[in-house]
């Protein structure tokens, strides 16, 4: 399933285009500051295989006022260079990379 483009934003990384997302609402357990902050990152165009970020804090939209993190371009950035290093292929047919972050930069 590949991301859609209304919600997502295009990222250039080593000029190669990506597009990443984070779910517009959050889960309940992200409502209840039990679940993280997560982003979805795919080519494009061609995309198969998709890279799925947790971050290491709450959504800023969690109902229990939690600290939350943010998503910022560099850390999409930082995340797509970290998972092509760590094997991502995401021309290539396959299941979802997942990758643990922090939010500081």
């Amino acid at each position: 399933m590949s991301i859609a483009r209304k919600g997502s934003r295009r990222i250039l990384v080593e000029s190669t285009a990506y597009r990443w997302a984070i779910r517009p609402r959050p889960t309940y357990c992200q409502g209840l500051a039990q679940g993280n902050l997560r982003f979805a990152v795919e080519l494009e165009e061609g995309g198969r295989t998709t890279l799925l970020v947790t971050m290491g804090a709450a959504r800023p939209d969690n109902w229990m006022m939690a600290e939350a993190g943010i998503i910022s371009p560099s850390i999409v950035e930082r995340a797509i260079r970290l998972a092509l290093q760590q094997g991502w292929r995401p021309g290539e047919t396959g299941g979802a990379l997942e990758l643990s972050m922090q939010c500081a930069e």
